[in-house]
């Protein structure tokens, strides 16, 4: 008991700095905002013996709330790294950001409104199905929203199939369980879909991750070369199960910009043949 009360009175102590002072109401005052560092007990309470507690004044609050701040920015970061982290199967795609953006690409305003209607999106499971050329900007598109979320700390997972098919066949995961683990995550973006392997066994993991996502009931994100008409009239029944499902859940969304990779690679060459010259 003695060890106790020693430990609360010493909570109960305020710590005098030189240029503190004793105001009329006799309590401590801080010398810098002149705000009493201490309160009286209410109705002439004593605890202890004492009749007054600590109070922050302005510079112990303003100091606290700096440090809090800093504490809780620290652990947010933590946390949105860990995401990028173990979320992009690409390091790459840790740029692909709204703040990145060049503004060449007409669509991003919906991968904005679907960040900003995420817990809507999230409850309806909607999806978008993202379509066009090569280069017009779909996987960019896909990658902002993607980091948007996990900005708000929210789990995403943006791969491709290929990576699927290797975790699956080489990975020291139990394939059920890697499945399992991309359901998961609550917002799923395939990359480039389409583009794996034709095998039998390719195919049905395809249709099993898929549809293990159509039954878990949560978001999925696609991006794809394919055209909806392509996606509509499959080549065999395999294609048709996996193309049936990806079109019930996400809603096509058509990218008619112009092929950026190659704007690229032309104003690098541009800009090497000036420094040439």
């Amino acid at each position: 008991m003695n060890g106790l009360t020693d430990t609360i009175l010493n909570m109960m102590d305020t710590t005098q700095e030189p240029e503190d002072y004793i105001g009329e109401d006799g309590l401590l005052h801080c010398g810098k905002c002149h705000k009493p560092k201490e309160a009286y007990f209410p109705q002439g309470k004593a605890l202890f013996g004492r009749d007054r507690h600590p109070s922050e004044c302005d510079c112990r609050r303003a100091e606290r709330e700096r440090l809090e701040k800093r504490d809780a920015d620290e652990k947010h970061n933590a946390e949105v790294e860990r995401l990028k982290r173990e979320g992009f199967s690409n390091p790459a795609m840790r740029h692909w950001t709204f703040e990145n953006d060049n503004g060449k690409c007409p669509q991003i305003g919906k991968a904005y409104s679907y960040v900003e209607k995420w817990e809507t999106v999230r409850t309806e499971n909607l999806g978008y199905l993202l379509w066009g050329n090569v280069g017009s900007g779909k996987s960019y598109f896909a990658g902002c929203i993607a980091n948007a979320l996990m900005e708000k700390e929210i789990p995403v997972c943006m791969t491709n199939f290929a990576t699927i098919l290797n975790n699956l066949f080489y990975g020291s995961e139990n394939r059920n369980e890697y499945i399992v683990r991309l359901c998961s995550y609550p917002l799923l973006i395939l990359d480039d879909f389409g583009m794996e392997r034709g095998t039998e066994y390719g195919l049905e993991q395809v249709y099993n991750v898929i549809d293990s996502r159509y039954i878990s009931k949560k978001p999925l994100i696609a991006t794809t070369n394919l055209t909806p008409e392509q996606l509509r009239n499959p080549e065999d029944v395999p294609h048709a199960r996996i193309y049936g499902r990806l079109l019930e859940m996400c809603v096509p969304v058509r990218f008619t910009g112009g092929d950026f990779r190659k704007i690229t690679a032309q104003q690098k060459m541009e800009r090497l043949k000036k420094l040439m010259e």
